[in-house]
């Protein structure tokens, strides 16, 4: 699942070599558009629906925590 994620943002942000704590707003890697091609990435890749109670930025600052997200979200 962190591959898959790194790897999502790395091609889509032009960027390598993405830390899975690395704070992903703080480095402009993520911002309001393309946080909405996330979601839509992370829906349909691992077959969840993120509510907008669940779309916040501790949810998503970090590759580690969309994991835990995704995680929480499948129920695992």
């Amino acid at each position: 699942m962190k591959e898959q994620i790194k790897d999502f943002l790395e091609k889509n942000r032009n960027v390598s070599n993405l830390d899975g704590n690395e704070d992903l707003f703080k480095n402009g890697y993520v911002n309001s558009l393309f946080a909405l091609q996330l979601i839509m990435f992370l829906e349909s890749t691992f077959k969840i629906k993120i509510k907008n109670k669940d779309i916040t930025e501790d949810n998503f600052r970090t590759i580690n925590n969309i994991c835990e997200t995704v995680k929480r979200l499948k129920g695992e």
